[in-house]
């Protein structure tokens, strides 16, 4: 009988996984062009109301700042950007660790993440695991989110 679940069990997750993989923008599953590591993405995101992408007129041009957390010490990242007709032109991004550990990877992602970036417009970039670094893009996405909502035109 444990046997005849388990293999009920594994049948479900697989539909389940199976369903999802499908689900998954294919977009979303290609890899950016940039510093050249195969776990380098950037993805698309809904963005509208709708479920449509807004239109770069609901975007004001301009130089943004913000703090991207992630993590459970917590840990944060500065993130600075220009934004030009909903496009990134320009992005920094500053390390705030102090562990020399958490440090190298925050640099390492902060020299990676223009190439990757750079030229897309705004509401279509959600970083991944970049320069092998998986936190890190957390606390870059929760900076664009939070950019996203200041740059948003009334």
């Amino acid at each position: 009988m444990r046997s005849s679940r388990k293999s009920v069990v594994t049948r479900r997750l697989f539909t389940q996984t199976l369903l999802f993989s499908m689900a998954v923008p294919v977009s979303a599953l290609s890899a950016a062009c940039g510093a050249g590591d195969a776990d380098e993405r950037a993805t698309t995101e809904d963005g509208g109301a709708d479920g449509s992408a807004p239109s770069a007129s609901e975007y004001a041009d301009g130089d943004y700042t913000a703090t991207g957390w992630y993590g459970g010490q917590p840990s944060s990242i500065g993130v600075e950007v220009t934004l030009e007709n909903a496009v990134l032109t320009a992005v920094t991004v500053t390390p705030h660790a102090t562990d020399p550990t958490s440090l190298d990877y925050q640099r390492r992602f902060a020299d990676a993440v223009p190439s990757v970036v750079v030229g897309k417009r705004i509401d279509e970039v959600n970083v991944g695991r970049l320069a092998g670094s998986s936190g890190t893009p957390i606390g870059f996405n929760d900076a664009l989110r939070q950019i996203r909502e200041e740059a948003r035109r009334p």
